[in-house]
């Protein structure tokens, strides 16, 4: 009887220690996989950050407004504190990457000074335009090299908690492509250490939906937005629909319309109440591998745009993204581009489907304008240029402010070094209305290692 209880305590005792065990084993693993993910955030928040530090400090070599500098070079400083602060959430405390810091720290100071003091009294200085060109120059370095680390780390799924046991055990020698990537970085900041001293145009921040508000047009009555709806997404077979009003909430009364059709295919939209004018959708169905070019892609964003009453619009950008198109059009007037009138096509390259559009600013914006005559000539305008940015090409157009006012500008395609950047100069004052910096084409990490 006494070796039957025993047994059975011992068993017990034997059942809790292993639930004890796993609950322990359960924990721990959340924790691993919670510090894994904070780790993986910081360091592709990082990346990023000195992508945007490079593409400021570019623009603003650009410019040529005192008015335009200040702000951008703030906001270089404070892309370089954020960047600093990824830095301290890796787990890198055994591994040295303070020249790394220092090297970001001096970005952040240089601009810092330079941002806060008044340029039209002081301006920047010939040697404080080189040093901030060598910079530019220096970040792009960096940039490149975090760009290879961030490709290994994604190409081959590495985990940061490898890296911090490596570093702390001091068994580099298992899996160190991080490890050696981020020496590489600090070696490149190393050498800069003693030379250091101590956005598409024409958008509005925040679209106001006023028109989306006053629109003038009938109500459409639930049926009618889903008629709708499937002449614009091609789900004329749903079988599966369910239909949404806005709540009193929202700025404007809208329809959102989601369909499945009988392959499983799902499509989400949403129109405006009054008149049903689309203001996006999205087809959620698996894409295969291209079968068509993205010209001929761009045929079908065109066709389409024109097929549903989009009129005077133009192709302003291309890019493809795997297995789909992403095309970006503008409206345009008297030749003038008006760049608040901007809608977004997505093509399935696989069978040339219209997988998504956004129309929103299309909508909000859409207006024949009265546009005024340019005070100054093509000449003038060029006179308040940057003298290092070399014009390759110009026209005018239309662009919203800092102020959210449309105003006609020159609209100028400049290089400087090997980058492109779009400049605009208002027409009217000769103000630098905006700079940015045009992206170029990934490079093929690949080939490069």
């Amino acid at each position: 009887m006494l070796r039957t209880a025993t047994i059975i305590v011992l068993s017990l005792v034997a059942v809790g220690t292993g639930i004890w065990g796993y609950q322990e084993h359960r924990e721990k693993n959340a924790v691993l996989i919670n510090a894994e993910n904070s780790y993986q955030r910081a360091f592709h928040d990082l990346s990023y950050g000195v992508n945007r530090i490079h593409d400021q400090i570019g623009a603003t070599l650009a410019m040529n407004s005192r008015k335009s500098i200040s702000p951008a070079l703030a906001d270089v400083w404070r892309l370089t504190s954020e960047a600093q602060s990824d830095v301290g959430q890796l787990p890198l405390t055994l591994l040295p990457f303070n020249k790394t810091e220092e090297f970001l720290g001096n970005i952040g100071e240089f601009s810092y000074k330079a941002a806060v003091r008044d340029l039209e009294k002081e301006p920047l200085t010939k040697e404080e335009y080189n040093h901030l060109k060598k910079l530019h120059k220096q970040s792009a370095d960096i940039q490149n090299e975090l760009q290879k680390v961030q490709h290994m780390v994604l190409k081959d799924n590495l985990r940061w908690m490898d890296v911090e046991l490596a570093l702390a055990t001091e068994k580099e020698g298992t899996d160190n492509t991080i490890i050696d990537g981020f020496k590489t970085v600090e070696k490149k900041s190393e050498g800069y250490s003693d030379t250091n001293v101590n956005t598409f145009p024409g958008q509005g921040k925040d679209l106001e939906n006023k028109r989306l508000k006053a629109l003038n047009d009938k109500p459409v009555s639930k049926q009618e937005a889903v008629s709708k709806a499937k002449a614009f997404t091609g789900f004329k077979d749903a079988d599966q629909i369910k239909v949404t009003k806005s709540g009193k909430g929202s700025d404007f009364s809208f329809y959102s319309v989601n369909m499945r059709n009988k392959n499983g295919d799902e499509a989400t939209m949403d129109l405006t109440r009054k008149g049903g004018h689309p203001i996006w959708f999205i087809v959620n169905r698996e894409i295969s591998q291209p079968k068509i070019s993205l010209n001929e892609a761009n045929n079908r964003a065109a066709a389409f745009l024109k097929q549903h009453k989009f009129k005077n619009v133009e192709l302003l950008d291309s890019a493809q993204y795997d297995h789909v198109g992403l095309f970006t059009f503008v409206g345009v007037q008297d030749g003038i581009r008006i760049y608040p009138e901007m809608l977004k096509v997505k093509v399935a390259l696989d069978n040339g489907q219209i997988v998504g559009v956004t129309a929103s600013e299309y909508i909000e914006n859409r207006s024949d304008r009265q546009l005024p005559k340019p005070a100054l000539t093509e000449k003038q305008a060029i006179r308040s240029l940057n003298s290092n940015v070399q014009v390759q090409d110009k026209r005018l157009a239309v662009i919203k402010n800092d102020l959210n006012q449309e105003v006609l500008c020159y609209e100028f395609l400049g290089t400087l070094g090997d980058e492109t950047y779009r400049i605009m100069i208002n027409a009217k004052d000769g103000t630098e209305e905006q700079v940015e910096k045009l992206k170029s084409a990934e490079p093929v990490y690949d080939q490069m290692l």
